[in-house]
């Protein structure tokens, strides 16, 4: 048993250290794409802390979810936020399970890159949205007669850029179309639902998204357009960048990686393929079969084609 084990662990570990050296190579040609993505996750944090400077509260608007659907109240609000936390830090530790799992059919950097992709298109869109109208907010702190409702002017513009995370993020109010935890939530299900494995994590993890929309809205954190409008805008998000952004290779199959060539290596292949083709030699692998010609006709393996044969239909 002691040596089973010990034969495992060897192994787990040379998994790991294999997908680390991997993953290395395939951050140092993609840094720049994930330190941007990073980048505007505080761009769009700083935008939701600004709108709140000039959020107004006033009387909350009709809305049918709210006349559906039962007021969880402040002391059950943790709900939908627990939900979340749940769905945010499930879909981060699958992101990292090639390094530890034999079956794999993702590269953890090259996911990522694509996942701050999409959040970084429907987060734009966002900050437009909210820009463009500010609604005054349902939520509790947002209401009038809350002192969270108004921020007062900034004494200086580190007040500002510092967004008073992680409080600024949790109480700001006016950011409202549409809603920032569902543009989280549907892209992480949308991407496991295209590289994920499990059929049955996929069925839950859509149950997990309609509920927690559901919960959003009982929430009163925000209106019930809010989450309409994240659900197709994040869908035809998705839809169109997918077509653009670079097929992940897929690794079900045990296919290894080809990483781009050095320009070293580049060179090297190419005088060698010159050389090659100035010695009447061909390049592809595939064209390295014997050869030979009896009586005007070619024959490739030892199988000569009989031209004369197939017009006679024989």
């Amino acid at each position: 048993m002691t040596l089973y084990i010990g034969r495992e662990a060897s192994k787990l570990w040379k998994r790991i250290c294999g997908e680390i050296s991997t993953e290395i190579q395939l951050l140092a040609e993609n840094w720049k794409y994930l330190l941007a993505g990073l980048i505007f996750q505080y761009i769009h944090g700083l935008a939701a802390r600004g709108v709140h400077y000039i959020h107004r509260p006033g009387p909350i608007l009709q809305d049918v979810g709210f006349f559906l659907l039962p007021e969880l109240g402040q002391d059950k609000a943790y709900i939908s936020e627990t939900l979340f936390t749940f769905v945010f830090v499930s879909f981060v530790l699958w992101t990292f399970h090639p390094f530890i799992l034999k079956s794999k059919k993702i590269y953890t950097v090259l996911l990522w890159c694509r996942v701050l992709a999409l959040l970084v298109g429907c987060q734009i869109l966002r900050i437009i949205t909210f820009y463009s109208t500010q609604l005054p907010g349902p939520n509790y702190h947002c209401r009038e007669g809350s002192k969270l409702a108004r921020l007062p002017r900034p004494d200086s513009v580190l007040e500002v850029l510092f967004i008073n995370f992680p409080r600024g993020v949790i109480y700001g109010c006016g950011d409202l179309i549409f809603s920032s935890h569902m543009i989280f939530t549907l892209v992480f299900v949308l991407t496991y639902q295209k590289y994920g494995t499990r059929r049955w994590v996929k069925q839950l993890a859509w149950l997990v998204a309609v509920t927690q929309s559901l919960l959003i809205v009982a929430s009163r954190k925000h209106y019930t357009v809010d989450v309409v409008v994240a659900w197709y805008t994040v869908n035809l998000v998705v839809f169109f960048l997918d077509k653009k952004l670079p097929e992940m290779p897929d690794r079900s199959n045990g296919a290894i990686l080809l990483l781009p060539l050095s320009t070293k290596d580049k060179d090297g292949r190419s005088k060698e393929e010159n050389h090659k083709l100035l010695n009447g030699n061909s390049t592809d692998s595939a064209d390295w079969r014997v050869r030979t010609q009896v009586n005007g006709k070619i024959v490739e393996d030892g199988k000569a084609v009989h031209n004369d044969t197939l017009i006679n239909g024989a």
